[in-house]
């Protein structure tokens, strides 16, 4: 049983090595012509100064909350603020790693597709890869140390908070990386599609756009870094809860019918998460290594194929893995109930993928109707949009509630009648089942913008046009695979929320009292469900001010450069001042959403811990629905774009396309700001929260 954070420690290097291999193979592969590395460079340039600026800016948040958890009287300091740095720091690792590959990966994906999909597909996905094992195999690695330096080793006092503290500090790289990133990649994409496809009519990453490169390098801070640091807290947050909230339940007691009992040894009952973590990280380097391209095969199906085995992988060693570990014990009655909850969770997480497929896919009925709609025009494609956004959120609710339930009663079951004192235990391992292949769902994401830079680097470069039709099908699955990664994040959201809450209750003990009879406890539910849309407002203000920078900037460049509009050779766009006015609105418009984030919850706090608590829970359920709402709406009016660009309803050009166009732009900021940005809003304030609350009572 001791050997578990070992076999994590283990399993973590396993996983940079797969990295490292991926990585290498993808720089070993051809860049193309001279214009294609030219074009390349420009990229990868914009994508690291970027990337660069912004460690910059949140440096200076880290350092102060590093010295706040050092002053302020919370359990487990000082030991906490170097948890909190380790998390912080591992986060921005991994972002640079992925970061670098990916924008090494898109010149070279699109010189494979001059060859065809079979050899462009596999390329991406190694290059998608580095960033998911990177996220994957550096989050257990500062989980299972952290572990053993502050548990086993070292066994400070309050250890299990000093663990939260880890995750804290993930979750402030996460949130500026998926706020900045969102608003620099919308403002580029809104302010050239704009200008560009709508008014000028010219293609999508027209060279003569001089937005184009800051939509390539947006792609990359937005759809890479930001997406990884996403889930790189979301899987930190995932195996942190159930061990915070099984030392705070099971200290030595433990509850069976009416009668209370001494509990024993649980230290299996913290070990479980870092196993099941392990197990899910084997199984996912099996599932990427069985990625390949194969010629005469869907590419969905060749894309999905790793994924897949990953997930029955799972299922086969966390079965194995939880009779091994309870198997001879008297703590569990019945593992295969702790074993159910983990699948529960790692198919639940699947299904929620599969609603947002459902939702943003051109091949279902939603985004078919949306893009029937705009024969109409562009106001109809908004409101067919938001109304299938919406209704987006009953089958992904139903689906979670489901999963809660079920969790929650074979947790319970699990022990023998434990009933709510072990139930939300089962409820916080559902949430590790969805994420226990994090290393794949990363990958198949990452592929994504990948695939979309290699076509505009297709445009960009005049490669033939049968190039570009293959890098366009690999990005039309690229948008799917991102609505289903999206899918798995905002659900184990959702029921990590609910068990660092519970923790957070825990933690507080008599203190805090969640009636909502106690007017404390309303005020604190309406201020909680007011601030995801608040949240949510102020990211699309910050996308529009920066795209409106970008429009003006497009705009005077093709009225002020000679001959730029009408493609004369040898005059070029100065991309680099569209780069740079995106990284400024970027990281000036992210501060005070980001800032705001991490202080109501201190605000607050401070003011009345009931008042809190009914604002986490208001925070929570309205959070999961925007988030599911928006990142819907944003990817079936992205997919009603390209399904009419593929043909339908008379293809580009027509008033149709450009009332898609409209719909597209609109989502920008729902799918790729706003929306992905509300589940580590919810885990964030929820995290502070339990981590801060000894200074509260």
């Amino acid at each position: 049983m001791t050997a578990v954070p070992y076999f994590a420690l283990i399993a973590s290097a396993l996983a940079l090595l797969l990295a490292y291999y991926f990585a290498q193979t993808v720089l070993k592969a051809d860049e193309g012509t001279d214009l294609m590395k030219e074009i390349g460079q420009a990229i990868r340039e914009g994508a690291m100064a970027f990337l660069r600026r912004e460690y910059q800016w949140v440096s200076a948040f880290v350092a102060v909350m590093f010295v706040l958890l050092l002053v302020l009287p919370i359990d487990g300091r000082p030991s906490a603020s170097f948890a909190y740095l380790m998390g912080a720091v591992l986060s921005s690792i991994a972002g640079f790693i992925g970061m670098r590959i990916a924008t090494a990966a898109n010149t070279r994906t699109a010189n494979a597709a001059r060859e065809g999909a079979a050899k462009a597909l596999p390329l991406a996905f190694k290059g998608g890869a580095v960033m998911g094992f990177s996220v994957a195999g550096l989050a257990l690695l500062g989980i299972s140390f952290n572990y053993l330096l502050w548990v086993t080793w070292l066994g400070v006092d309050s250890a299990f908070q000093v663990v939260a503290a880890f995750g804290l500090g993930a979750s402030s790289i996460a949130l500026f990386a998926r706020i900045g990133g969102g608003i620099y990649t919308k403002a580029a994409d809104v302010g050239g599609d704009l200008v560009g496809k709508v008014e000028a009519g010219i293609p999508e990453d027209d060279p003569r756009n001089p937005a184009t490169i800051a939509d390539a390098v947006g792609d990359n801070v937005g759809d890479v870094a930001g997406m990884g640091a996403d889930l790189f807290e979301s899987y930190a947050g995932s195996v942190v809860a159930p061990i915070v909230l099984v030392s705070l339940l099971l200290s030595g007691v433990f509850i069976q019918g009416d009668e209370l009992q001494v509990f024993g040894d649980y230290e299996s009952l913290l070990m479980y998460p870092i196993l099941i973590g392990a197990l899910g990280m084997i199984a996912s380097i099996v599932g990427a290594l069985l990625t390949r391209g194969k010629e005469g095969q869907s590419l969905s199906t060749q894309l999905h194929t790793g994924q897949y085995i990953a997930m029955g992988l799972t299922i086969i060693f966390t079965i194995v893995g939880t009779q091994w570990l309870f198997g001879g014990t008297d703590i569990v009655t019945t593992p295969i109930y702790l074993s159910l909850t983990i699948i529960i969770g790692l198919l639940g997480g699947w299904a929620i993928g599969f609603v947002s497929e459902y939702f943003t896919s051109e091949h279902y009925k939603p985004v078919k109707g949306i893009a029937a709609q705009s024969e109409t025009g562009a106001a109809t494609v908004t409101i067919e949009g938001i109304a299938q956004g919406k209704l987006s959120t009953l089958p992904s609710v139903a689906l979670v509630v489901a999963m809660i339930g079920l969790s929650y009663w074979l947790g319970g079951a699990a022990f023998g009648n434990a009933g709510d004192v072990i139930g939300l235990y089962g409820v916080s391992l559902a949430a590790i089942g969805m994420l226990a292949v994090t290393g794949v769902i990363v990958a198949v994401d990452a592929y994504g913008p990948i695939a979309d830079n290699a076509g505009g680097i297709a445009e960009m470069a005049e490669l033939p046009p049968e190039v570009r039709e293959v890098t366009d099908s690999l990005d039309a699955l690229g948008n799917t695979t991102a609505a289903v990664a999206k899918g798995f994040a905002v659900g184990s959201a959702a029921v990590t929320a609910l068990a660092l809450f519970k923790s957070f209750s825990l933690t507080a003990g008599s203190q805090v009292n969640l009636d909502i009879n106690d007017t404390a406890v309303t005020i604190g539910l309406f201020l909680g469900a007011m601030t995801p849309f608040i949240f949510a407002a102020m990211t699309m203000s910050s996308v529009g001010r920066a795209a409106q920078a970008m429009i003006v900037e497009v705009r005077r460049q093709f009225a002020e450069i000679p001959g730029l509009r009408e493609g004369q050779a040898g005059v070029k766009p100065d991309s680099r001042r569209c780069v740079d006015i995106s990284t400024q609105a970027a990281l000036r418009e992210m501060l005070l959403p980001g800032g705001l984030a991490i202080l109501l919850p201190l605000v607050i706090g401070f003011i009345d811990v009931n008042a809190l608590g009914g604002f986490l829970a208001g925070a929570v359920v309205t959070g999961f629905l925007i988030a599911i709402y928006m990142a819907n709406s944003g990817g079936a009016w992205d997919n009603a774009k390209k399904y009419i660009e593929a043909g339908a309803h008379g293809g580009k050009g027509t008033d149709a396309h450009s009332a898609a166009v409209v719909g597209d732009t609109i989502g920008d900021p729902f799918k790729d700001t706003s929306g992905p940005a509300m589940n580590i809003l919810i885990k964030v304030m929820t995290i502070v929260s339990l981590v801060f609350v000894p200074a509260f009572i």
